[in-house]
């Protein structure tokens, strides 16, 4: 939901922009710096709802092929890298947004570290949801997609 408003937000910052620029000839300048930090946190909340929905690319033809005894090892495999993937994202993006918090955006005013804010959230999402996965892999049951 969050990524939704995100995506509203955005739609409305890029019209503010361009209302701004071809109607009053006057373009705001912090419209695309702001505009440009909400694409981060969209597409990261994007990322972490297609590992939640498990729409990310997947090895499902080669899975279906396979006995059931390996089907479930080599299932547990993708999301162990899935998360292990996330958990690199989270920490890199720790590296980051800590390193670039005392520099402030010349358009916004707000920390330079904010760009990194959105590998943080999706990093440890992400984590989370594999570990959901993994979860009911092993208790033999499904995760629900959360937009069904």
């Amino acid at each position: 939901m969050l990524a939704v408003v995100g995506l509203i937000a955005l739609i409305l910052c890029v019209q503010f922009q361009v209302v701004g620029r071809y109607i009053f000839n006057d373009t705001p300048t912090w419209a695309e710096a702001l505009a440009l930090l909400l694409v981060l946190y969209v597409t990261a909340l994007g990322v972490a709802v297609g590992v939640r929905d498990a729409g990310h690319i997947g090895l499902e033809s080669i899975i279906s092929l396979l006995p059931e005894r390996w089907r479930l090892k080599l299932e547990l495999l993708i999301h162990a890298l899935v998360a292990l993937f996330g958990a690199l994202m989270l920490q890199s993006g720790w590296l980051w947004a800590t390193l670039k918090w005392g520099e402030k955006k010349p358009m916004l005013g707000v920390p330079e570290g904010m760009d990194y804010v959105p590998l943080v959230i999706a990093g440890a999402l992400i984590v989370l949801f594999s570990i959901e996965h993994m979860l009911a892999l092993l208790r033999g049951t499904t995760v629900e997609p959360a937009w069904n």
